[in-house]
């Protein structure tokens, strides 16, 4: 009896695929950065992913959303070595929000340093799932998709964080709220109830 073994071959990755990686890059750093605390630690998850990704090219489904799938490995590459490493770095304090490198000039440096620390005290959950959708722009579906949970947990989850930031901040009213790209970023609307 013969055993015959089959190789499967698989076609390079696409120019629209290598597009798609290049122009996603920015995003990726950003929301790694709001992972890690640290850009260089960021910088390593992001380079990690992007292996990953061009590793990858041949199980990614031509027509399905690239962003999602990218922050999905992204996201889990992060867990895998959170896991790894055995123990989280608690950053209550705000130093290793500090330390991300974003420039808002449209902010004074005393909001932006505020934001930060409030921020970083929100939980886990929290933080990314409304980084996901206030600042990277995912839709609640996508970013339910890239977290692996239930839709109404994430809009659960950013409608929670939304509401401890504005505690944290002080925002009473519309007119707390202000005018810089990150606020309009991550506290999209308000209510006159709470940040909805």
């Amino acid at each position: 009896m013969t055993s015959r073994t089959q190789t499967r071959t698989t076609a390079p990755p696409t120019d629209l695929f290598r597009e798609g990686m290049v122009k996603e890059m920015p995003n990726l750093r950003a929301f790694a950065i709001s992972l890690c605390g640290n850009v260089t630690q960021a910088d390593d998850l992001v380079q990690e992913t992007l292996l990953k990704a061009w590793s990858n090219a041949q199980s990614f489904e031509t027509g399905s959303n690239l962003r999602a799938w990218m922050f999905t490995i992204l996201r889990n590459t992060y867990f895998s070595i959170y896991r790894r490493k055995g123990r989280e770095v608690q950053d209550s304090d705000g130093i290793y929000a500090n330390r991300i490198a974003t420039a808002a000039p449209q902010e004074s440096a005393v909001e932006m340093q505020e934001f930060r620390v409030a921020l970083a005290k929100l939980s886990e959950e929290h933080r990314e799932a409304l980084l996901l959708v206030g600042a990277s722009g995912f839709s609640y579906e996508e970013a339910a998709e890239v977290s692996g949970v239930a839709v109404g947990t994430v809009k659960s989850r950013v409608n929670r964080a939304r509401a401890k930031l504005a505690v944290l901040l002080g925002i009473t009213g519309p007119e707390d709220i202000g005018s810089g790209q990150i606020s309009d970023a991550v506290v999209k609307r308000f209510d006159g109830s709470g940040l909805a």
